[in-house]
């Protein structure tokens, strides 16, 4: 089993318990140069908000180093200010097999400092 079927085996039990309690949630997914969240509706279909270390805004600010943890906290407070203007107070976070470590805490902790509950 390679790297990706492996991180999409531990993400299956997850997003099935999210889609079971009919939530909005908080996707994450990291390369190694970028960070991206999306915030989806709660029968998963739609995006209501959305970031990432790609947006021109966010490139500015970061300098171009949008692999950094500096970088995943700046999205996670994007992320959950734009879910907080689209009346989202409460999600939960789906971190797509990824180790809760480095950008992929750092992003969630960001969210919840901005005022995101999960």
């Amino acid at each position: 089993m390679d790297k990706k079927k492996s991180r999409l085996r531990r993400a299956r039990q997850t997003r099935l318990k999210i889609a079971e309690l009919k939530v909005c949630k908080l996707t994450v997914h990291r390369s190694n140069m970028h960070i991206y969240a999306q915030v989806y509706s709660a029968c998963g279909t739609k995006v209501l908000a959305s970031s990432s270390t790609l947006e021109a805004e966010l490139k500015t600010v970061l300098n171009g180093k949008g692999g950094s943890v500096a970088a995943a906290a700046v999205v996670g407070k994007t992320v959950a200010e734009r879910a907080k203007n689209a009346g989202i107070e409460s999600v939960a976070f789906d971190r797509s097999g990824f180790c809760y470590h480095g950008r992929v805490k750092a992003l969630a902790d960001a969210a919840r400092e901005a005022g995101l509950r999960f």
